[in-house]
């Protein structure tokens, strides 16, 4: 669980507060909901209350004052995210529905409409589903080998497997190879000019994949300053779940 805070002028207890954290949580969860500023994050084992702190951290900012809607909720699936919002809403007997929350594609998604004229794409780009990804990786595939029918090279459904492992570990072409899929090391070089075709190809078709959510989010953030500014500023506070879960390029994007 990681957490961005601002300063604390910015979240100033407006009133009393109407749940009694200390009464309803132990002292390790206590000490996580009510740590007043700077980065943190809480190591505990299964069954913890790792989720519950973070429902109940996210009430807290509430009740001392920040807006919802400067609070991002970040989970691993869409149904976790409403979940605990959900609980959010019940533990402090009003609607918590502008607090944004989802997964991290789900947020990346959000952003890129708003800003993806600067990443290349235009506001109406389309999104890959995984069948479609093989697909169009197939179409690369034959670009760059016509000859595919000869050649011992990996099926499309791999080669997005093998690209989505490269592009969320930041690991070389040949490292993923070797690891998972060493009967093709020898092709590493056309399957990165497979990966390059790919990547035109949809830039030119206006589509990304699930990882360029990821990607293209980063991208954002580190070449437009500006942007990352005002999205630093609109989010008083980054909660995410099963912090321990996230992949190198999630986190990443948190860290940028």
């Amino acid at each position: 669980m990681s957490d961005r805070i601002r300063p604390a002028s910015t979240t100033a207890p407006r009133g009393g507060r109407r749940v009694d954290y200390k009464t309803e949580l132990n002292d390790g969860q206590y000490a996580a909901v009510m740590h007043p500023g700077g980065p943190m994050l809480v190591l505990a084992g299964a069954g913890t209350g790792k989720t519950r702190t973070l429902v109940y951290r996210a009430s807290r900012l509430i009740e001392d004052g920040v807006a919802p809607s400067r609070i991002l909720l970040l989970t691993f699936t869409n149904k976790a995210a409403r979940e605990m919002l959900d609980r959010v809403g019940r533990i402090l007997d009003r609607d918590a529905g502008r607090v944004h929350g989802g997964t991290f594609h789900s947020a990346g998604h959000r952003i890129l409409r708003r800003h993806a004229d600067l990443v290349g794409y235009t506001p109406r780009f389309s999104i890959l589903d995984r069948e479609d990804a093989g697909d169009l990786m197939g179409h690369a595939l034959a670009d760059v080998s016509p000859e595919v029918g000869q050649r011992r090279l990996p099926r499309p459904r791999l080669l997005v497997d093998l690209y989505s492992f490269v592009i969320n570990t930041g690991h070389e072409l040949e490292e993923v190879l070797l690891q998972r899929a060493p009967q093709f090391f020898d092709q590493a070089e056309i399957i990165a000019a497979v990966f390059k075709r790919y990547l035109e190809r949809k830039r030119n078709a206006d589509l990304m994949d699930f990882d360029d959510l990821l990607l293209n989010w980063l991208l954002l953030l580190k070449r437009r300053p500006d942007v990352r500014r005002r999205l630093a500023e609109g989010y008083a506070h980054i909660l995410v779940d099963e912090y321990q879960d996230t992949n190198l390029l999630q986190a990443k994007v948190l860290a940028a």
